[in-house]
């Protein structure tokens, strides 16, 4: 046994070589001359004012990018698909674009791995999911919409499976392998999951639908991964929603921090739950249950809309996510497309449209009543200068600037610690929408503990700027921390979609700190309150408070002092995204 364990460990050391030699060999070719499909374009920008590309951020040179796709990891390379438009800033001809990393930071852009141009695929190769097969194959299962507009799934393999590139990509010859039944919207029919084993030995994937007005996912099983029944029941359906898109199906494990493999059901000792994600409503939802693989039946801890907090991955600008098991850390990784703000002639004109999150490590929290997300590890090699200071006091109505970093490009970790929370307003027992909440008692509404947090993307003079911020409200029996995004003075440049957000965090601001983490890159601003508890993402199009000119302050707009416990700011390296 311990002959196997030491074969094992030594071949995942030789893994790990592998991918980084593969992917460095990669990178010594494109800046050697071999070209690929996003890079030979790459300087066809360059003419033109970019204040809002990113700068560690996922985004191709140009055109339109939506729905990520498929990402794995695969002989020490990790791999990622997105829905593509190869011709325009807008959608179209949506293709998938495939993209390979050492370290999901640093990106070389291989050539579109799926265009539209089989029957059964003409009007557009939608959104899937990759999964490894047995044989360490992996296969593409995805949404092709034929020339009658129909939605259909279709299968494609790698041309040649020992290379670790996976630079070619072969449709499958009995393509569609699913067409949409005939009691279903022919229009509403797409986005295979990733599959995972049963205890038979069979392959399930859930389809994002609709039956009866309800939001579905179709759970359909395989011997082969190739010819697929239909079960007699959805793996889950809600009354209360419609349409479903991009659903994902996914294990967690209970009281632990590792991320579980697509098809584990079981482990020793620990249990696990299951989490349902759909998109629908412009905004991703999940569930949480129990998943009975022998029967296939999935019972849910509350409805989607029901749970307390109407769970959500993140609370802003958001949608069609995706996830994947990295086998190499033993984690779950999360990507989620981002969309523009401003209008298609802006796109135009910039010559790009859409962002993809940082990736994010998924996990189920402590209560195991909502998960916990949190940027890739890897993200912080891109820390260079660093600000940091402790234990200041923040007065009622004051702020303070923290310079010394690029604010447009930084990543901003604050602690806030509060005292006298008898002081707290007083928020009513009854059910409250924390986006209304937000936007009613925005960043310049003066309260007692909050409006606190950080001014991101200002101008000297804040003019414009954006808040990310708390505000603390008492109830009968408790306290409710309120985390908030407020865009509204993010840019005066017009026609500017700048909707505030809100979400409540699950703490107790009596036992825990109120913590932040904000991700600040040009045009995009992530944020992480309660260490994960919520997240938040915006797209700000600042026309004063950009690169140089941009500031970072942190303030206190409430009459109550609190302080600052501390303080870590970052500028941020440019990833390297070719």
């Amino acid at each position: 046994m311990m002959l196997f364990k030491t074969k094992l460990s030594s071949l995942n050391i030789l893994m790990k070589i592998y991918g980084f030699c593969v992917f460095s060999l990669c990178c010594f070719m494109i800046f050697n001359g071999v070209q690929v499909e996003a890079f030979k374009n790459h300087t066809l920008l360059m003419n033109v004012s970019q204040p809002y590309r990113t700068a560690y951020h996922f985004q191709p040179s140009k055109n339109w990018m939506n729905d990520p796709n498929g990402p794995m990891y695969y002989k020490g390379v990790y791999h990622f698909f997105y829905q593509f438009n190869p011709y325009g800033p807008l959608w179209g001809n949506i293709s998938w674009a495939h993209a390979i990393s050492h370290d999901l930071i640093n990106w070389v852009h291989l050539d579109v791995a799926l265009v539209p141009n089989e029957p059964y695929d003409i009007n557009g190769c939608f959104s899937g999911s990759a999964t490894i097969l047995p044989n360490g194959e992996p296969a593409i299962l995805y949404t092709g919409v034929d020339g009658n507009l129909h939605q259909v799934q279709n299968l494609a393999f790698p041309k040649n499976i020992s290379d670790p590139l996976l630079n070619e990509w072969v449709k499958w010859s009995l393509n569609p392998i699913l067409s949409p039944p005939d009691e279903f919207n022919p229009f509403l029919y797409r986005d295979p999951s990733t599959g995972w084993m049963g205890p038979d030995g069979e392959w399930r994937v859930v389809i994002g639908t609709q039956i009866d007005h309800q939001g579905a996912a179709i759970l359909y099983k395989s011997k082969d991964f190739q010819i697929w029944n239909r079960s007699p029941s959805p793996l889950q359906l809600s009354n209360i929603t419609t349409f479903w898109e991009c659903p994902d199906f996914y294990p967690v494990i209970c009281n632990g921090k590792s991320g579980l493999d697509t098809s584990v059901i079981s482990i020793q000792g620990k249990d696990i739950k299951h989490v349902l994600k759909a998109s629908f409503n412009n905004e991703d939802y999940y569930i949480l249950g129990k998943y009975d693989p022998e029967s296939d039946r999935y019972d849910v801890d509350a409805d989607f809309m029901k749970s307390k907090g109407w769970l959500r991955y993140d609370y802003g600008r958001f949608y069609a996510s995706k996830s994947f098991y990295d086998g190499e850390k033993k984690r779950r990784i999360l990507w989620s497309w981002v969309c523009e703000g401003d209008t298609a002639p802006d796109a135009i004109e910039k010559g790009w449209s859409g962002l993809q999150t940082i990736p994010r490590s998924i996990r189920l929290s402590k209560n195991e009543d909502q998960l916990v997300q949190w940027p890739v590890e890897e993200l912080e090699k891109l820390r260079t200068r660093k600000v940091h200071f402790k234990n200041k006091k923040l007065r009622g109505r004051s702020m303070i600037e923290i310079s010394g970093i690029t604010a447009s490009q930084a990543d901003v970790e604050i602690t806030f610690r509060l005292s006298k929370h008898k002081h707290a307003e007083v928020l009513g027992a009854e059910v409250v929408d924390p986006q209304l909440l937000c936007t009613q008692k925005n960043a310049s509404m003066e309260g007692k503990f909050g409006p606190f947090g950080l001014l991101v993307l200002a101008s000297k003079d804040l003019t414009e700027h954006t808040a990310v911020f708390f505000r603390v409200f008492r109830t009968a029996n408790s306290f409710r921390v309120l985390m908030c995004v407020d865009p509204s003075r993010s840019s005066s440049k017009p026609l500017i979609d700048k909707p505030i957000y809100g979400a409540f965090l699950a703490l107790d601001p009596r036992h825990a700190k109120i913590s932040l983490r904000t991700l600040i890159d040009h045009s995009i601003v992530e944020s992480f309150g309660g260490e994960g508890l919520a997240c938040i993402t915006s797209r700000i199009y600042p026309v004063l408070a950009v690169g140089e000119q941009a500031h970072l302050f942190a303030f206190n707009n409430g009459t109550q002092s609190i302080s600052i416990s501390s303080l870590s700011a970052w500028s941020m390296k440019k990833a390297q995204i070719v």
